[in-house]
C-alpha cells in the first residue's frame, strides 16, 4: 500500500511518504495446475498450499523486496507470469506474453525554484514578491512545472474534517467551487484536520496548498531546501499515479506568511521552473486473462488486481535491510494468483476476467497508470476492478476471517458481493483515505467501480523490514480467499454491473 510517503507528504512532511527449492524444502511438485483436482474437481476450492508456496517465493529473501522499477520486480512479474501460464491464463501482456514494460518518463528541474505572488495595488504599483525554496518556502511536493492561481484560505480548525470522513471543504459546495484553480493556504496545527483538508482541496480542484512549516520541518529545514525538489514522472504525457502527481505543496517559513496575512484573497500567485532534459525509467506488470466465453457477456472485463512490488533492500533495521513485503503486497498478489488458478479450472466464464499484477505502486500508482493508458481491453468495456491489498494478517476490528472495502459506501459493489458470500464489509477507518491510497484509484478516476478489499489493521511491521512470512496468517489469508472464489465466479458469469452511488465517484 502506498504510504504516507505520498501521504507521508501529508501528514509527516507536511509538517514536518529457486521456487523450485523451497517447493523441494516443503515435499512439494508446485501448485496445481489447470485440470488438477484441488481438494475437489470445484473451482470454488481454495489450495492451501498453492497459497504458502507462492508466498514463500514471493516474498523471499531472494527477491530481496522486490523493489518498485527494480529487476527484482521485473523477477517478480515473470513468476507471477509463469505461474498464470501454468494456470490455463491467456497471455495479456506485451507482444503475446505476460509482462508489460512500462516507461515512465521523469522531468528534473534545472535550479531552485521560486514561487511567486503579486500584492494589490491599492493606489500604488503592485509587486511582485519571490518566494525561494529553501528560504521563505520548501516545495515539498511539486506536481508541475509551472501553474498560477488566486489566494483562498481555508482553515481547518472550523472544518467538518475533525471527526474524520471528507474535510469540511468537500462538503460545502459553494467552497468547494470557489477552491478550484486556487492556490489554498490552509490555517491551523492539527496534523489529522491538516491532512483531511489537504485531500478535501485537492478534490476540490486547487492548483497549490500552503501550510505553515511545523516545528520539527523548521529544525531540517536547511538540510532540505538544499535538495532540489522532485517533480512527478510522466506517462502517457501525463502525470503518473494515485492523484497526488498533480498535488504542488509547499511549506511556509511563518515569518514570510505573517507578511502574507494582510494580503486579501484573490492575489495571484504563479509558479515557473526551469527543467532539464527528461530521462526515461521502467516498471513491470505482469498481465493475463480469461476470454468471456458469451457472445454479448464476453465484451465485458472485470479487473482483479494487486501490486507485486514492494521497498527493496533499504536502511538496516536490527541488521535486516530487506524489506520483504510478505503483507504488502505479497499477499494481495498471491491471492489474485489463486483466483486465477481457481476460476481458469472452472467453465470459462462468461465475462473477460483479467488478472493485473501491477509494479511501482509504492512509487505512486506507476505500473497501474500504464495498465490504464494501454488497457488489453478498452476502459469502456471494464466493468468493474477489485484490488487486493494487504490481506495477510487479521484485522483486529473484524472477524478473523473478514476483509473490508475501500469506499464501501461509495458503490454498490461490495454489498452485492456480499449478499453472494464474499466475506467483506465496510471499511471503519476512513480517515486514513484508503480508497485513494491503492492502485484501484487509478481506474476509478476513470470512471471504472473500482475498490480495494484489505485487512490491513495498522500493524507496526508495515513497511518495515519485519512484514515478513513469520508474521502472516495463513489461516486467516486462506479462508479470506476462499469467501472470494464463488462470489467472483457469480460476478464473471452474470449481467450484474457495479454503479457509483450518488458522489461516490472520484
Amino acid at each position: 500500500m502506498i504510504e504516507r510517503r505520498l501521504f507521508h507528504s501529508l501528514q509527516t512532511n507536511l509538517l514536518t511518504l529457486n521456487l523450485l527449492t523451497t517447493l523441494a524444502l516443503a515435499g512439494q511438485t508446485g501448485p496445481p495446475v489447470k485440470g488438477q483436482a484441488v481438494g475437489h474437481a470445484s473451482a470454488s476450492a481454495v489450495c492451501a498450499s498453492c497459497i504458502r508456496a507462492n508466498m514463500d517465493y514471493l516474498a523471499s529473501d531472494e527477491l530481496r523486496g522486490r523493489g518498485s522499477g527494480t529487476q527484482d520486480e521485473l523477477k517478480a512479474a515473470t513468476y507471477v507470469g509463469e505461474q498464470l501460464k501454468r494456470y490455463g491464463v491467456e497471455p495479456a501482456g506485451d507482444d503475446g506474453t505476460y509482462v508489460q514494460k512500462g516507461i515512465i518518463v521523469r522531468e528534473k528541474l534545472k535550479a531552485v525554484p521560486v514561487l511567486h505572488y503579486m500584492t494589490p495595488g491599492d493606489g500604488i504599483p503592485a509587486q511582485t514578491i519571490n518566494w525561494t525554496h529553501g528560504q521563505e518556502i520548501l516545495a515539498l511536493r511539486l506536481g508541475a512545472s509551472d501553474f498560477r492561481g488566486p489566494l483562498r484560505r481555508v482553515d481547518t480548525e472550523r472544518s467538518k474534517a475533525a471527526g474524520g470522513g471528507k474535510a469540511g471543504a468537500a462538503e460545502d459546495p459553494a467552497q468547494k467551487q470557489s477552491l478550484a484553480g486556487a492556490v489554498v493556504l490552509l490555517l491551523g496545527n492539527d496534523r489529522p484536520k491538516l491532512q483531511a483538508e489537504t485531500f478535501s482541496v485537492i478534490e476540490a480542484g486547487a492548483v497549490a496548498v500552503l501550510v505553515t512549516a511545523s516545528p520539527d520541518l523548521l529544525k531540517r529545514w536547511d538540510e532540505i531546501g538544499k535538495e532540489l525538489p522532485k517533480l512527478p514522472p510522466k506517462i502517457g504525457g501525463r502525470p503518473a499515479g494515485l492523484g497526488a502527481g498533480t498535488l504542488n505543496l509547499f511549506a511556509v517559513n511563518p515569518e514570510a506568511l505573517t507578511k502574507l496575512a494582510d494580503m486579501p484573497d484573490g492575489i495571484m500567485f504563479y509558479f515557473e521552473a526551469a527543467l532539464r532534459p527528461a530521462e526515461n525509467s521502467y516498471t513491470w506488470n505482469a498481465v493475463g486473462k480469461l476470454s468471456g466465453g458469451d457472445p454479448v457477456l464476453g465484451k465485458n472485463a472485470i479487473v482483479l488486481g494487486a501490486h507485486l512490488d514492494h521497498l527493496g533492500v533499504g536502511k538496516p533495521v536490527k541488521g535486516d535491510s530487506i524489506y520483504n513485503g510478505a503483507d504488502d503486497d505479497a499477499s494481495g498478489t498471491v491471492c489474485v494468483m489463486e483466483l486465477a488458478r481457481a476460476l481458469a479450472a472452472g467453465p470459462k466464464p462468461k465475462r473477460t476476467v483479467i488478472f493485473a499484477l501491477f509494479g511501482s505502486e509504492e512509487l505512486g500508482g506507476y505500473g497501474s497508470t500504464w495498465f490504464e493508458e494501454h488497457p488489453p481491453v478498452a476502459l469502456t468495456d471494464i466493468v468493474a476492478d477489485l484490488e487486493f491489498e494487504m490481506i495477510g494478517r487479521a484485522d483486529p476490528m473484524y472477524p478473523s476471517d473478514v476483509l473490508w472495502l475501500s469506499g464501501w459506501e461509495r458503490s454498490n459493489l461490495g454489498p452485492t458481493l456480499a449478499e453472494h458470500g464474499a466475506k467483506l464489509v465496510a471499511d471503519k477507518r476512513p480517515a486514513q483515505h484508503f480508497f485513494e491510497r491503492s492502485d484501484n484509484y487509478v481506474l476509478a478516476k476513470q470512471g471504472i467501480v473500482a475498490q480495494t478489499a484489505s485487512s490491513f489493521g495498522l500493524h507496526a511491521d508495515y513497511h518495515q523490514p519485519t512484514d515478513d512470512l513469520a508474521h502472516i496468517d495463513f489461516k486467516h489469508m486462506t479462508e479470506a480467499i476462499g469467501s472470494l472464489i464463488a462470489p467472483i465466479e457469480w460476478l464473471a458469469n452474470s449481467d450484474f454491473k457495479p454503479a457509483w452511488k450518488a458522489g461516490g465517484r472520484p
